[in-house]
């Protein structure tokens, strides 16, 4: 039997990565690093306000390792793939930048890459030296509601290149990159978030597809992996998760595909495993499984869980610590590259006029990429641009929940009872306040049964242009064509534009409306701005949809 000492601890501690919350060092966040010798933290949205608040929070986590007799600094990680999910974008902290698909509808790979460098080299200055980016999945499933925009596209070949542009541009930076979710998310309807996705994709089916982005990544030496949270059936034999599967992250990631990096899972909280193992169990199985780091986001009874569960682990023979120690040398190579030395971690200052002159060229070049992704998916009677003369009618839909990827996470959509609010969101008034720097609008947010009243029919009679957004209306979101339709039988259809600020496939390839569609591929607040500026004539649609029809 192994006896747990402070140096196994210490080992131990260095193949967990959890998160805490607040802006300011937690008591939970520091007993882990203090008495648990946790060796890495995640931020998450929570804890950022600005780039100067963030830099000042890692230092002080940083400090505390030091003053814990930690070896080397910590890596500080972060959900910063850009677009619906930018953990670090505000207007006080990180420029928003598109996501994948809208990245991938400019049809460059070289922006692709500036973005990213762009975005890692924010993250660096604040002290953040890990982003959980880029999606490496081929979104094959158009009903895919967690993956979608978040990636490149449907085409394998095509997702490779960018996802190789986006890891050099952070590499670039000096953050480590991890292509995600191995070995592949894309092709399933099921969200991970809620249970567990169970894909009947054989192993041929596998290397021909998911993993060819993944394959590229590994033999360009790319820092570490994160594994998912979906069964592989047909591969592994089971229904066990990926990220907990041997099969999965040993013999074919490490072995077969010879990965030299560091593996990381998803966040074990997530129900495709916490619903069964819970994230205590699954911290131990994903170890046993080869994983090197294990992801645990929220709760500090599930963080001292994981440590419990696994030094009984460790105790007993089932985890081995000499597999461990070997696992640990991965992590200690990734953290002399990216975290560098304590003098490195410590004595980093941040400028802030030299921020300052940073965002600002940042602004220009995520405008740039805005604007080139816009997509004109058709326009039958070539009615863009529309005159700036006259009134708008706005329709954004209701807010609607996507994913716990994407979703508020201070539960703004809901009321104290949670119903969901006929709110617009704040991007979507962004749209409306958009269209009113060129002529007066009214907005309407609509939301499933509404009806078009005799106030709003008089209103699209006198509008010039009535602009109809979508979000995801793809057939969970079919109530959004219905009410489209019902609008359709009221007005012009010469004076109508319809706009999919999601996942292009609602629009893209029905033809009942024959009016031009745009795809924004996000709703974030410069998506919506640039696709304003396509519908009258300042800007040029010039992207072009990454992915086909449902």
């Amino acid at each position: 039997m192994v006896e747990i000492t402070e140096a196994v601890k210490r080992e131990i501690g260095q193949h967990f990565v959890f998160g805490f919350h607040g802006h300011e060092v937690s008591a939970d966040i520091r007993t882990l690093i203090r008495d648990y010798y946790l060796g890495n933290v995640i931020l998450m949205k929570r804890n950022v306000q600005s780039i100067a608040q963030v830099h000042d929070l890692i230092g002080k986590l940083q400090l505390l390792a030091k003053e814990a007799g930690h070896e080397r600094p910590l890596m500080i990680g972060i959900d910063q793939e850009n677009g619906l999910v930018s953990a670090f974008s505000s207007p006080t902290a990180g420029t928003q930048f598109p996501g994948a698909m809208a990245l991938a509808a400019t049809g460059s790979v070289e922006l692709t890459e500036n973005v990213y460098a762009a975005s890692g080299k924010e993250m660096r200055s604040a002290g953040i030296n890990w982003s959980y980016s880029p999606v490496a999945d081929v979104n094959s499933d158009p009903r895919n509601p967690v993956i979608g925009v978040r990636s490149f596209g449907d085409d394998a070949h095509d997702v490779t290149a960018y996802v190789e542009a986006a890891s050099r541009g952070l590499t670039s930076a000096k953050v480590a990159p991890s292509p995600k979710h191995f070995p592949g998310h894309g092709n399933t309807h099921v969200d991970s978030h809620l249970s567990l996705p169970r894909i009947l994709t054989s192993k041929q089916e596998l290397l021909a597809t998911e993993l060819v982005p993944f394959r590229q990544a590994v033999d360009s030496g790319v820092a570490s992996i994160m594994t998912g949270h979906m069964a592989l059936p047909l591969v592994t034999g089971d229904d066990t998760p990926c990220s907990l599967s041997r099969i999965i992250t040993t013999d074919l990631l490490r072995n077969e595909m010879g990965f030299k990096g560091v593996i990381v899972t998803d966040c074990l909280e997530m129900e495709a495993v916490a619903e069964k193992y819970g994230s205590e169990g699954g911290a131990v199985l994903s170890l046993q499984a080869g994983a090197d780091v294990v992801m645990i986001c929220h709760r500090f009874e599930r963080h001292v869980g994981a440590f419990e569960a696994t030094y009984a682990a460790v105790q007993d023979g089932r985890v081995s610590l000499d597999a461990l120690a070997s696992s640990g040398l991965r992590i200690g190579a990734l953290k002399d590259t990216f975290a560098g030395t304590w003098g490195d971690v410590l004595s980093a200052n941040l400028d802030l006029q030299e921020m300052l002159q940073l965002k600002q060229e940042h602004d220009l070049l995520s405008r740039r990429a805005y604007a080139a992704s816009i997509t004109t998916l058709r326009d039958p009677r070539r009615t863009l641009p529309f005159s700036k003369r006259g009134a708008a009618v706005l329709f954004t839909p209701r807010m609607e929940s996507i994913n716990l990827a994407v979703d508020d996470a201070e539960g703004k959509l809901r009321d104290t009872h949670g119903r969901l609010r006929n709110t617009a969101g704040p991007s979507f008034q962004a749209f409306a306040a958009s269209v009113a720097e060129v002529l007066p609008v009214q907005h309407v947010v609509y939301a499933p049964d509404d009806s078009v009243s005799s106030e709003l029919e008089e209103s699209l009679g006198k509008a010039s242009c009535v602009i109809f957004a979508t979000r995801n209306a793809f057939e969970r979101g079919e109530w959004q064509l219905d009410y489209l339709r019902r609008v359709m039988g009221k007005v012009d259809a010469s004076r109508v534009v319809l706009v999919t600020t999601c996942a292009p496939y609602d629009l893209l390839n029905i033809e009942e409306f024959d009016v031009p569609c745009l795809a924004s591929y996000e709703f974030t607040v410069p998506a919506l701005w640039a696709v304003s500026a396509v519908i009258f004539g300042e800007k040029e649609a010039i992207g072009s949809a990454p992915v086909k029809g449902g």
